[in-house]
């Protein structure tokens, strides 16, 4: 199956100003994720999804591929479905929607991700990270429970699962579950998402992975065994990746 790999990135950030265009280790920060989703081989072809000349700009000086995209998107999945639709793209079986805030996106997660799409088991796809328990009650970590065949049942801000004082602790262990935010689709569930109205789940959470749930749509969860590396949102998560990159690549 053909797959593409798109990276939205719009430039109008609040947190951190100019995102896109921010310097990781000598070059700007969409340029080190093109990078590095080209670099896993997961994709036929990876392109960056921008509503600003300037960042396709800066991806073509770096040999990389731009798609020019409405400014009015609400979301990343709706930039996503503007390229996948567009006739020079056409083709694809498999989308996949790599944030553009992520350089050290781990290459399990894409895999394993576009894998549950893949391999016919879901439409859709995700990954996630067994991860300590103090995540629970932290509303900036998002959750997933899943089913035994590793549908996603939830996302939440909120402590999923909850534990009850009868229950052992033990068992909470193996099903405390950090969400990557990634997704692989079907290009056909791609553009069924999108067409979804809001969800009232997603309005209370800020999730938009729970509207396609809350439409009966299914949802794989890969869970892949190793430690998650933030996004980049602010000054101070900019700061903190440009150390781990000098470590990263020092040895």
């Amino acid at each position: 199956m053909r797959t593409l790999a798109v990276i939205p990135a719009r430039l109008g950030a609040t947190r951190l100003p100019r995102k896109p265009l921010r310097l990781l280790a000598g070059l700007p920060l969409v340029v080190r994720v093109y990078q590095r989703v080209a670099e896993i081989g997961v994709a036929d072809r990876v392109v960056v999804a921008t509503d600003s000349d300037e960042v396709a700009g800066v991806i073509a000086a770096h040999g990389g591929e731009a798609v020019m995209t409405s400014a009015q998107h609400p979301s990343g999945t709706h930039r996503v479905a503007e390229v996948a639709r567009r006739p020079e793209l056409a083709g694809f079986d498999v989308i996949v929607n790599v944030q553009g805030d992520e350089p050290f996106v781990s290459a399990r997660a894409i895999q394993g991700a576009a894998r549950m799409v893949i391999d016919g088991k879901f439409a859709l796809g995700t990954a996630a990270v067994m991860a300590p328990l103090g995540i629970l009650h932290d509303p900036n970590v998002v959750k997933v429970v899943a089913a035994e065949d590793g549908r996603a049942m939830y996302f939440s801000r909120g402590a999923i699962p909850h534990l009850r004082e009868s229950v052992d602790g033990e068992l909470l262990r193996t099903r405390v579950w950090q969400h990557i935010g990634l997704y692989a689709y079907e290009w056909s569930a791609l553009m069924q998402w999108v067409e979804l109205p809001e969800s009232p789940l997603e309005q209370i959470e800020r999730l938009e992975q729970l509207r396609p749930l809350a439409a009966g749509m299914a949802m794989g969860v890969s869970l892949i065994d190793e430690a998650v590396r933030p996004g980049i949102d602010t000054e101070q998560d900019l700061e903190r990746a440009n150390r781990e990159w000098t470590v990263l690549t020092t040895g």
